[in-house]
């Protein structure tokens, strides 16, 4: 039965890691939050006192960290690559720039083991319901090798190409058309609200035209709510159209889309509103035009 360490038990690494326990793999949870811990040996996951224990010869470790940072520090400084099994493989699943993925990956397959550039998408329903899209690049003996662990957790799963940092690509491009989207359902609600327009009947005509999308069905609703439940927060997409933008100027593509919606997250964190539901983006649109919420 195959081991995997899982670094990363946040709001989707918890129920991924719970996902691997269900389809019978061995968990060892690596997390500095005790609740996310417990919660993992509850569901039949193993505790370790150290990251290297977490990591000791285990077949797989599985980073669903914050950023790029966060898994250097795990891989590297914190010794999990190095307690790894000598023919591991490291699976990075969080949403990072490509060349920084490109970066990790060859220190990783210098030392002996394989890499997997593979992030998801979903969020935490996703996550929870096993049913996230997962864009895995590696050499395609490897993700055979590993879909089983692909299947635990996800839904739709690509293989995207055999190059570290084209998962991260195809992540990238997803995060700057669901952000884009957002913003331009926000200005374009916040604009029939500036005329009294009723938001209600708004929403069921855009829905039901060519003008529609699924953020717009999704999040739409959401914008007329003052405190929506918080499914993904401002801040996600801060980083996420942050680490679009950098992708832009590493490969020398212009983003002003991206950028401008970037620009309206951005302030809205910046008012102290990151942890709310990004759909609240809404927000800085309305003070812009001078709308006042109910």
């Amino acid at each position: 039965m195959q081991t995997i360490a899982f670094a990363g038990l946040g709001a989707m690494g918890l129920p991924m890691a719970k996902n691997l326990l269900k389809a019978g793999f061995n968990v060892r949870g690596i997390d500095l939050n005790p609740t996310a811990l417990d919660s993992l040996k509850q569901a039949g996951g193993q505790l370790a006192s150290s990251v290297q224990e977490a990591a000791a010869g285990a077949d797989m470790l599985i980073l669903m960290v914050v950023n790029a940072g966060q898994a250097e520090q795990v891989l590297f400084d914190q010794g999990a690559l190095a307690a790894l099994n000598p023919e591991g493989t490291v699976c990075l699943m969080a949403t990072c720039p490509q060349g920084q993925v490109a970066q990790i990956a060859a220190r990783v397959m210098a030392q002996g083991r394989q890499f997997i550039d593979a992030p998801v998408s979903g969020g935490v329903v996703g996550a929870e319901a096993g049913s996230l899209t997962i864009m895995a690049a590696c050499p395609e003996q490897t993700y055979a090798e590993q879909l089983a662990v692909f299947q635990a957790v996800g839904e739709r799963i690509f293989h995207v190409g055999e190059k570290p940092g084209q998962g991260a690509v195809v992540k990238t491009v997803n995060q700057l058309l669901c952000g884009v989207h957002i913003a331009v359902v926000a200005e374009a609600i916040s604009l029939a609200a500036k005329v009294g327009v009723d938001l209600d009947i708004l929403l069921e005509i855009m829905g039901g035209s060519a003008a529609s999308s699924w953020m717009l069905k999704n999040r739409g609703p959401r914008m007329l709510e003052s405190e929506p439940e918080v499914t993904s927060a401002v801040d996600i997409f801060v980083k996420d159209l942050g680490i679009v933008l950098e992708t832009g100027r590493e490969v020398q593509a212009a983003l002003p889309l991206a950028a401008s919606a970037h620009q309206m997250f951005l302030s809205t964190s910046g008012r102290g509103d990151g942890r709310a539901d990004d759909s609240q983006v809404i927000r800085s649109y309305h003070l812009l035009n001078g709308v006042a919420r109910d």
